[in-house]
């Protein structure tokens, strides 16, 4: 953590400081930010206040005296509900805005951890509570060289592992053998483990036909499809190389068992592929222009592609996610539709673009890439990009 940063960037968004705060583990956004182990539970709040100008203030119980040990400047320590007030009041002082991990509206819900209680209780010593988010995304986002070069490296390894599972559904078909939905889900899991990469125990999403049209769908071993000709064929997979600070790559890409898919299946997935090249296109036209790009903008302009075709109501989540050390990280969405993202992206951030297409009942496309802004503010899509449908 470099408080000298963090007060730079205060400074340039006009507020007085950020205070930072955790009761029960609630706000995992705080450890990752100050380097603290969320892994020990906090039974008692404390906070901490990074000022624009000055030294920091630990505020700890009584109880759990050594909570912010690991942290630098002045410590002080509470025990009673009032000395907390009291606390609080002394050390904002004469502070008009607080950063805090709060959304007004919840615009941005992925940072919006703190109750609405506190932040009452912060609101009542007569500051203003404004929104942590673009701090978040700066040092908690930002992807680093090595963070980069991990992010690259499951790439390579995913694709792979994708190449490998659409061989697989070849080969089970040329054997005469009955391959679910939920076999070829754990081949990849296997796929995973012997290239040593973590999904978390969030496992990858194999569908067929009408099954992905749940976004979410996950296979089960009762109930899963068996690939046969004329399947239509969307599979999601992400994961992490297994070591400390490592950051996810996640992709989808989808197939037909046959050499002539159905007309409406080309024309959805074409669809898709378009948004998502707009999508990339719009992104890297704004860095070329030195124009601020926001999220909710890119999300708009990859809709605006589906919406035009006559898909639109079709299209029912986000463009895209931040990735990060978890899969959904906590940078700038791509969003315009579950969230209004106001966030910029900038140099360091990695995200999704991935639109898609579901009809209930029918079939889905979904076609998923990584970008990444790198520090000189180039464009860069992560791994291969799905042109055109798979023919197995």
């Amino acid at each position: 953590m470099d408080i000298g940063k963090i007060q730079q960037s205060l400074a340039e968004i006009g507020a007085d400081g950020w205070l930072l705060y955790d009761f029960h583990n609630r706000d995992p956004i705080a450890y990752r930010v100050t380097g603290m182990d969320f892994g020990k539970f906090t039974s008692r709040r404390w906070f901490y206040w990074i000022p624009s100008k000055g030294e920091p203030v630990r505020l700890a119980h009584r109880v759990e005296p050594t909570k912010l040990d690991s942290l630098p400047g002045k410590l002080m320590h509470y025990l009673s509900w009032k000395e907390l007030h009291e606390c609080l009041k002394g050390i904002l002082g004469s502070s008009k805005k607080v950063a805090m991990q709060y959304s007004p509206t919840a615009n941005i819900p992925y940072v919006s951890t703190v109750d609405g209680g506190t932040i009452d209780l912060i609101r009542s010593v007569g500051c203003e509570v404004v929104s942590s988010a673009d701090l978040v995304q700066e040092f908690e986002s930002l992807l680093d060289e090595d963070g980069f070069k991990s992010h690259v490296e499951a790439g390579n390894r995913i694709q792979k592992i994708k190449d490998a599972a659409f061989e697989e559904i070849g080969r089970s078909l040329k054997a005469g053998s009955d391959l679910t939905e939920y076999d070829l889900q754990q081949f990849i899991v296997r796929g995973f483990e012997e290239n040593g990469l973590d999904c978390m125990s969030e496992y990858p999403i194999v569908g067929i036909d009408d099954h992905p049209a749940d976004p979410h769908f996950e296979p089960q071993p009762e109930g899963s499809y068996a690939f046969k000709p004329g399947s239509m064929i969307l599979i999601d997979l992400w994961a992490k190389l297994k070591k400390p600070g490592a950051i996810f790559y996640d992709i989808t890409w989808c197939g037909f068992v046959g050499e002539n898919p159905p007309e409406k299946y080309v024309e959805i997935w074409n669809t898709v592929r378009d948004a998502r090249k707009a999508a990339v296109d719009f992104v890297r036209k704004r860095f070329a222009d030195r124009t601020p790009v926001y999220g909710w903008e890119v999300d708009d302009a990859c809709r605006n592609v589906v919406k035009e075709a006559g898909w639109g109501d079709y299209f029912i989540h986000r463009t895209g996610h931040s990735i990060g050390e978890e899969v959904h990280g906590n940078g700038v969405n791509i969003d315009n539709l579950e969230t209004r993202d106001e966030r910029l992206l900038v140099p360091g951030i990695c995200f999704s673009i991935e639109p898609g297409i579901y009809l209930k009942n029918e079939m889905a496309v979904r076609s998923e890439i990584d970008v990444f802004i790198t520090p000189s503010g180039e464009v860069k899509v992560i791994g291969a990009q799905q042109e055109d449908l798979i023919l197995i």
